[in-house]
């Protein structure tokens, strides 16, 4: 029962959150109707015509991706539907018989869709494109007509996410914790190196491996090149957004804000915490009071975690981007807390017996701190070396 109501909630928050308004109404609701269709008789022709031009405009688009990154799309087949976003469908599908991850923008008739959506398309195909690192999707290709979509591999472990909640009430284990988020920093501080913003890092935003044990970035919709002259504020996901792309006077629809890549960690901490907790963050919050909550440097609960967890949080949610690692930071604390997680839990190595004759007698006045002298039956003396640790195995 626990388990089914985690995944009730779990599923309520993935759904899109509206803010209700409550209005109070001076007039009778009949006379309001009256004369708002007096209202529309008056103004439909206007309103019609800027329809007219709106479509007009988008219709007028013209993309610019090279033909080297298109793809036939008769060569591509789609199968069930594993993915659904604010403009965009994702389908398991099959290219050239390949298994493959198809997202297809909605509407599916290229003339009918909007020209915001056909520039956001555009920008995450010539990204996509660029990328090179093995924890960031692979782009196979794109299609442009008779439909938009975008074709990359296929991730058999389904997002983190959904991971995370088939799991609850339980966590994960604080090395596969760990491991994941290292992938998670590998990936980001790649995307920073190539002056690349993804301003939607969340865990629906990444995609496991069949085993579950390691982690690629996807869904590059919001992301876009870092520039100086500030950019656009309404990018990203309430949960995990940095408290600097929030605004308490509302903006204009498309202002810009001045911010840099620093918000990518911030919405990495949140997702460590998720990761470590295996819980949402801002539980029962909706949209508007987890905002207010960031901008009041609120942030999660770092109770029961280890100490130099706490600490790299608390440096990653800072309210100052400034005080925020940088993604190569991040990675080396990581691994480096890794490496003692392993070391900790390791057995003390076996020692691995090797014969010294008078041969190696030069070989033997090196420093000899760790090593111990033993004779055997015929009175040589032996040298014994503990083994080395190989840390890659270990991750």
């Amino acid at each position: 029962m626990q388990l089914e109501q985690y995944k009730k909630e779990a599923s309520a928050m993935d759904r899109v959150e509206s803010d209700e308004l409550e209005l109070s109404l001076p007039y009778p609701l009949q006379y309001i109707g009256d004369t708002l269709c007096k209202l529309t008789s008056i103004y439909i022709n206007d309103v019609e015509d800027e329809e007219d031009e709106e479509n007009e405009e988008g219709n007028s688009f013209v993309f610019q991706i090279d033909e080297r990154l298109l793809i036939d799309p008769r060569f591509v087949l789609l199968d069930k539907m594993i993915g659904e976003g604010s403009y965009s469908t994702v389908h398991e599908g099959f290219y050239k018989s390949k298994p493959v991850a198809v997202k297809v923008i909605q509407p599916s008739n290229p003339s009918a869709v909007i020209r915001e959506h056909k520039e956001k398309f555009q920008r995450e195909v010539l990204l996509l494109s660029r990328m090179d690192h093995e924890n960031v999707i692979k782009f196979i290709g794109a299609s442009v007509e008779p439909t938009m979509m975008i074709v990359t591999e296929l991730m058999k472990g389904g997002t983190l996410q959904r991971y995370l909640w088939s799991m609850r009430p339980q966590r994960l284990e604080l090395k596969h914790s760990l491991f994941l988020a290292l992938d998670i920093s590998r990936a980001m501080e790649y995307l920073h190196a190539n002056g690349i913003i993804h301003r939607d890092l969340k865990p629906s935003n990444l995609l496991l491996t069949n085993n579950k044990m390691h982690v690629k970035l996807a869904d590059f919709g919001l992301a876009r090149e870092e520039v100086m002259g500030g950019m656009t504020c309404e990018a990203g996901t309430y949960r995990w957004m940095a408290p600097e792309l929030y605004s308490r006077d509302p903006l204009p629809i498309g202002a810009k804000k001045h911010y840099d890549h620093k918000v990518d960690v911030y919405s990495f901490a949140i997702v460590l915490w998720e990761l470590l907790t295996n819980k949402a963050p801002f539980k029962g919050r909706d949209s508007v009071l987890v905002a207010y909550a960031a901008a009041k440097n609120e942030r999660p609960s770092l109770e029961g975690l280890p100490t130099e967890i706490a600490s790299l949080l608390q440096s990653c949610w800072a309210a100052d981007p400034k005080i925020r690692p940088e993604f190569k930071e991040i990675s080396a604390y990581l691994t480096s807390f890794i490496y003692r997680c392993c070391s900790a839990e390791t057995k003390p190595p076996k020692m691995v017996e090797i014969d010294r004759s008078e041969s190696h007698a030069e070989e033997e006045s090196l420093d000899t701190g760790h090593v111990t002298n033993k004779c055997n039956d015929e009175g040589k003396k032996k040298k014994t070396y503990p083994c080395l640790i190989c840390f890659e195995d270990c991750l």
